[in-house]
């Protein structure tokens, strides 16, 4: 299922389950996320009269760096044999068609295209065997970066904490059940510029979930984000970057200076 989280014509959030064009409405999610509590209310719009917004507004995004293999050699560095881990805050996440906003503090700004994992159950030390069944689905992720604010050695969140710097979106995919059976592409002005697949990651998402919430709590509706390939660059102010998943679709975004 597709699971979305819109604003109808009148300002209404709102909550659906999408098929082709059509919206049915379903009731906020409450306490654990499963598909075995989702409730239509009866309600149906059309894709083309809303507003799609973040799929989820998470208590915290959890972000992976260097997990792909393929970027770990990119940028000469040695891959890491725990995973490096760094938070994005609430008021990070857009969602789709919203823009980024180039912060007056950074020269450079880069896209990093990447998979969002979507937490459903609370889980507090999770195993590796058993995490998946924490999750509640997958959406597409840009984990956008202040490259000139982000030192080689020392913490991140700086550089990566910016408001607007988590587009998430469109669609939570509560279907796929590999999430290491991915192809990701990132698109910059309709050009390609990062092409990848999940089986790079040098750690699963299972693995992921393990590690973080043997170290914190992950609620219903947080998000991890798994990490980015090869081809990481810099945007400028009218850019637009997409970011394309397997069976999630594609999240697009424009790039703006700070007023």
């Amino acid at each position: 299922m597709q699971w979305i989280r819109f604003q109808s014509s009148t300002g209404e959030v709102c909550h659906g389950l999408l098929e082709g064009e059509t919206i049915r409405e379903t009731a906020p999610l409450q306490g654990d996320w499963d598909l075995e509590s989702i409730r239509e209310t009866g309600r149906t719009f059309e894709l083309a009269t809303v507003k799609l917004l973040a799929p989820c507004q998470p208590s915290k995004v959890v972000c992976i760096g260097l997990n792909y293999r393929s970027h770990a050699e990119e940028v000469g560095l040695e891959m890491p044999k725990v995973p490096i881990i760094f938070l994005k805050p609430s008021t990070a996440v857009i969602g789709p068609l919203e823009k980024i906003i180039h912060p007056p503090q950074s020269r450079r700004v880069d896209y990093e295209a990447e998979l969002a994992v979507v937490i459903g159950r609370r889980a507090h030390r999770v195993k590796a065997p058993q995490a998946l069944d924490y999750v509640f689905g997958y959406t597409c992720g840009n984990d956008v970066t202040a490259r000139d604010k982000q030192p080689a050695r020392g913490q991140w969140t700086y550089a990566k904490g910016f408001d607007t710097f988590c587009p998430l979106g469109p669609v939570i995919n509560t279907a796929i059940k590999d999430p290491e059976k991915l192809s990701i592409k990132g698109v910059l002005n309709g050009k390609t510029v990062q092409s990848g697949h999940t089986a790079d990651h040098i750690f699963s998402v299972a693995e992921l979930i393990e590690f973080i919430s043997g170290c914190m709590t992950l609620l219903p509706g947080d998000v991890i984000l798994t990490g980015t390939p090869a081809g990481i660059g810099p945007m400028q102010p009218g850019d637009t970057f997409s970011v394309t998943i397997d069976g999630i679709g594609t999240l697009t975004n424009t790039i703006t200076s700070s007023n």
